[in-house]
């Protein structure tokens, strides 16, 4: 795969971060403080840039700095030797994406340029949260392996929202319904097949990984759950039978914003029975698939965060984690309360240009 970094990052306004320049290195970047310094913010500023989103609110009004009105990140980012510019600014809550300062054809084709992976505390919630989580984490794969599936799951947003709107507003014969319900299968059914493609990757993927970072012979099980008939004749006749039931819950109950990725381990629902340190190894090697799969339909390496995933994790995990970080071949950023903590060799090898970077961090202020 090319190697892909981010070489250059100007964070203006986010959070408590008013103004941080930074040249990180190629390979693995230690940002270390104490809590409540803005280690998180930074990371997700990061993201923020390859993204255009946060991994930690669905607002974007929120990561600007209190006392001002607007905020943005640029980063220089070089990918197999050419280098290129990305902005995203946020003003009003509009956010501005810029590639070498012109606008990308859609917020898909911009995140799919730059692929990231995080992974931070409340990442347990993909196998102890909801559904929503583990759709998630199937969307994102999907952009990858399909470029048109998220502008399919926004096409089956909006389609959903004006079905609920005509049902609640004009009820069950609404002389408009059977438009929606035509458009909502449609782009359901894509939504599904995309999500479906992912799932297969990031399940193979999944188990490899599980293998080698669970404490024991533990079996690994997943199952892609559709929520809906994958015959477009047979999804539509539920959307129909489901029209009373609708207008009564005010949500479509069908369709695949019920999705689910189902995770077993020893035979088991992982949700309701997996031990805190089977979740722990079983999101690990979630992400770990995450980064395998993104890699291989991009190209690219990712650029891996970690949000003071030590924290979380026991001394066995923790073992499994830095093994795992050792073989990784691309950039890493990783934000901790003890770096003393974190092996000095990681991210070195024959090349001094890939020592590695250590950062401190004070309230809002990083210095190299």
């Amino acid at each position: 795969m090319r190697p892909l970094a981010i070489a250059r990052l100007a964070v203006r306004d986010v959070r408590n971060l008013e103004s941080v320049d930074l040249e990180p290195g190629p390979r693995f970047n230690v940002v270390h403080g104490d809590n409540g310094q803005g280690k998180t913010n930074l990371i997700e500023a990061i993201y923020f840039v390859a993204t255009s989103r946060s991994f930690r609110t669905s607002r974007a009004a929120e990561m600007i700095r209190r006392g001002v009105d607007q905020a943005s990140v640029r980063a220089t980012i070089v990918e197999d030797g050419t280098q290129r510019e990305q902005s995203v600014g946020i003003s009003a809550g509009v956010r501005a994406l810029r590639v070498d300062g012109a606008r990308p054809k859609s917020s898909a084709v911009y995140a799919a340029k730059t692929p990231v992976v995080v992974f931070s505390p409340s990442s347990l919630t993909l196998t102890m949260g909801s559904s929503r989580e583990r759709r998630t984490l199937l969307d994102r794969v999907a952009l990858y392996v399909d470029a048109a599936s998220l502008d399919e799951l926004s096409s089956y947003q909006r389609a959903l929202r004006e079905r609920q709107r005509a049902l609640e507003e004009r009820g069950g014969r609404a002389p408009d319904l059977q438009e929606w319900e035509e458009l909502v299968t449609r782009h359901g059914l894509a939504v599904m097949n995309a999500r479906e493609i992912a799932a297969r990757a990031v399940i193979d993927e999944t188990r490899r990984a599980f293998e080698r970072i669970a404490p024991s012979a533990i079996g690994f099980e997943a199952r892609y759950v559709p929520s809906a008939p994958r015959d477009a004749i047979a999804y539509r006749e539920a959307l129909e039978r489901s029209r009373p039931r609708d207008i009564r819950r005010r949500s479509a109950s069908i369709g695949p914003h019920r999705d689910d990725l189902a995770l077993e381990v020893a035979s088991m629902p992982a949700r309701s029975t997996a031990s805190q340190g089977q979740h722990r190894a079983l999101v690990l090697a979630l992400k770990a698939a995450e980064l395998a799969v993104i890699g291989r339909a991009r190209g690219v390496r990712p650029t891996l965060l970690l949000d003071d995933v030590s924290s979380e994790l026991d001394a066995e995990r923790t073992a499994a984690l830095f093994a795992f970080l050792a073989d990784q071949r691309g950039q890493v950023f990783l934000t901790t309360t003890r770096p003393e903590l974190i092996p000095r060799d990681l991210g070195v090898d024959e090349d001094p240009r890939n020592a590695r970077v250590d950062f401190r961090i004070v309230a809002g202020r990083v210095t190299r």
